[in-house]
């Protein structure tokens, strides 16, 4: 039944052969480039921002770079011990977007996201996790629009998002805090020149 409805969203959502040109040149835009906002602006977070909330801002980094690995090791490992073939490979559907024929589920693209908005909404501010939750539900529409992904592959990253940001909360309080003080001193050798100029907080 599961399966049936899988099948049945993924007819629903995939574009035919008959879709506009443009649309399905905004929707690979998004499918392979909209990802990038997320480590760009987690990273401004770590340079940028008010100096009473740099702490918590480069606490936030760190433990959204938790969440990545965590979520992605699991993502691996799931396509490895139970590999589902995408809808191209099983010949369903239409295909918009070159792919390797790697396993499907859980989606890559969609844990990374997911597990970025989640960070946001956990660590730094409600709204701006809420904010980011948009775009990464669109990366994720864009996916199986373009015939690379199904929909559950989408509903197991973002449980897997949920997951890895636990994970990843618990490494941080047992004893993941620790580098961060390391990694800040690091961060202030290497860019020293651009800190006494202002351009980065220190």
């Amino acid at each position: 039944m599961l399966e049936q409805i899988n099948l049945d969203l993924f007819n629903l959502i995939n574009a035919t052969p008959e879709a506009a040109s443009g649309t399905i040149a905004i929707a690979t835009v998004i499918a392979k480039r909209l990802i990038l906002i997320f480590p760009l602006f987690t990273a401004a977070c770590w340079f940028w921002g008010a100096q009473q909330n740099m702490t918590r801002q480069r606490a936030f980094a760190c433990k959204a770079a938790f969440a990545i690995v965590i979520g992605l090791v699991v993502s691996w490992i799931a396509g490895f011990i139970a590999p589902h073939d995408r809808p191209f490979v099983m010949g369903f559907g239409t295909n918009f977007l070159a792919h390797d024929s790697t396993p499907s589920f859980p989606s890559n693209h969609g844990t990374i996201v997911f597990t970025f908005a989640l960070a946001f909404l956990f660590w730094l501010r409600t709204w701006v996790g809420l904010v980011m939750l948009i775009p990464a539900i669109v990366i994720a529409w864009a996916r199986i629009y373009l015939g690379v992904h199904w929909p559950l592959d989408m509903v197991g990253a973002f449980i897997l998002a949920i997951i890895a940001c636990g994970l990843a909360q618990i490494v941080w309080s047992i004893g993941g805090y620790k580098i961060q003080a390391p990694l800040t001193n690091l961060y202030r050798l290497i860019f020293s020149t651009l800190i006494r100029k202002g351009w980065f907080q220190p």
